[in-house]
């Protein structure tokens, strides 16, 4: 769909970095929005606006609400919402580099550029997929085609919301020195995939990663592309997880059964990475290279 901001849809590149802003007290948010409509929109960069901001132009989005704080047994889930997102994209760390001041720049008047997380391709598989730090490949389970569409973009006759998407994005912290420790069998039932040949394990225990995200034994489905990549820093590292939907629904309701708030069984991910945040954000559509601000009013 020529509407869809192209990086959604595109595989994670070799370098990426995820900027967070939070609104400045006292800011006009219209300059924000006049600041966005300027920027050229290829695959370079994906925009995306929180409830905050939406909300301060006087707009409401249908569907963007809250990311949800969850407790589960031993578990918490934070959120911590942002007024905006920006996730650039590219094969050179130093073109995202000066990317990330001309946008710091641009935005400086009513936003604060809150957090700078610096993504990258690991051990790149044959098929074109990227992995987790952890040597697991990520977006095994990404729909193609058609179906990659229906599950990640608003397909409707409203030419304001059509071909804009929703993402779900959080950044989890890995705990190598837990993970090092346990046997690989134990490390692939904690996936519930061999990471020698990424084959879904038949026996794998119902804690697995995979059996409690499994998108298809949801009702209904929940699908969603993942575009997640691995982060890491002098803080230590992980993944930065980003899943993009139609709507908020299909990765809420896997975030929930993760939890175990259910049915009292965790994801066994949690036994050596947590989650530090937790944000929705609503990516608008595009028109002739420019964000279709005009559910925003713009």
């Amino acid at each position: 769909m020529e509407n869809v901001q192209p990086g959604i849809m595109l595989p994670v590149p070799t370098h990426a970095r995820y900027l967070t802003f939070a609104l400045k007290p006292g800011c006009d948010q219209a300059q924000v929005a006049h600041a966005l409509s300027e920027l050229d929109i290829d695959k370079t960069l994906v925009v995306g606006l929180g409830q905050s901001l939406v909300m301060g132009l006087g707009q409401t989005i249908g569907g963007l609400r809250p990311f949800p704080t969850l407790i589960g047994p031993g578990v918490d889930i934070p959120a911590t919402p942002a007024a905006l997102w920006c996730w650039l994209r590219g094969n050179e760390r130093g073109d995202l580099v000066h990317r990330t001041r001309d946008l710091d720049q641009l935005f400086s008047p009513s936003l604060r550029l809150d957090q700078v997380v610096d993504g990258f391709m690991y051990n790149k598989t044959p098929d074109g997929l990227g992995r987790d730090l952890t040597g697991y490949e990520d977006g095994t389970e990404n729909p193609d085609g058609e179906e990659a569409l229906n599950a990640a973009v608003v397909r409707n006759d409203d030419s304001a919301m059509n071909g804009s998407s929703c993402v779900a994005v959080q950044q989890w912290v890995h705990e190598f020195p837990v993970f090092e420790q346990m046997p690989a069998s134990e490390q692939d039932d904690i996936i519930g995939r061999r990471r020698s040949d990424n084959e879904e394990l038949d026996d794998a225990p119902e804690s697995a990663h995979v059996k409690r995200t499994a998108q298809e034994e949801f009702e209904p489905e929940a699908f969603v592309i993942r575009r997640s990549m691995p982060w890491a820093d002098a803080t230590g590292e992980g993944l930065v997880f980003v899943a993009f939907g139609h709507n908020f629904d299909a990765f809420e309701a896997q975030l929930i059964r993760m939890s175990g708030t259910e049915d009292g069984i965790v994801d066994a991910l949690f036994r050596f990475s947590r989650p530090v945040t937790g944000a929705y954000f609503w990516c608008p559509p595009v028109r002739e290279g420019r964000l279709n601000l005009t559910a925003i009013g713009r």
